[in-house]
């Protein structure tokens, strides 16, 4: 197991090199079409952005992707996730904005994600689509290790931030 090293957060006013990670178009999925909604919309907002995707793929032969997508990895091969950290290091990513679903990630409960966090030297901003109420154990760790390892962190409404809270306190 890896160890993570505390990451140093230093906002930065309108980072440039971000990277929006999850899916991502073609593929048929609500959170592929909200990091596509979300990566455009930085773009819009942000003169001269360097904004790149990382998606994770369903399938081993990935998608046609449009050319903003960087780098993509299949889901259920954890070595992918530690190379894509490599990658993202790599590139000099000053924030990585990570879109957080159960079943878009490969291992117990989608505890690959955990390879590509804790091998990453910048911050991570994590949105949380779906928070459940009563999750497995292996889902709590996972959910509290994403947590614990990103710097921010998003929720699709008010109920998770109340779950997180109340449910999983985490504050």
């Amino acid at each position: 197991m890896t160890t993570h090293a505390t990451v140093s957060v230093v906002w930065t006013h309108n980072p440039k090199n971000v990277a929006f990670s999850g899916d991502y178009l073609p593929r048929q999925c609500g959170i592929a079409t909200f990091t596509s909604d979300l990566y455009k919309s930085y773009n819009s907002f942000i003169p001269n952005s360097r904004a790149m995707v990382v998606s994770v793929n369903d399938t081993q032969e990935g998608y046609d992707y449009p050319s903003e997508v960087r780098y993509d990895f299949y889901q259920h091969d954890q070595e992918a996730y530690r190379k894509a950290a490599e990658f993202l290091n790599a590139k000099d990513t000053e924030v990585v904005c990570l879109q957080h679903e159960y079943g878009i990630f490969g291992g117990p409960a989608g505890s690959y994600i955990l390879t590509l966090l804790r091998n990453l030297t910048m911050p991570v901003v994590t949105t949380f689509h779906t928070i459940l109420k009563n999750p497995n154990e292996e889902q709590l760790l996972v959910l509290k290790s994403i947590a614990d390892l990103s710097s921010r962190v998003f929720f699709m409404s008010e109920n998770g931030r109340y779950f997180f809270i109340n449910f999983y306190d985490i504050p």
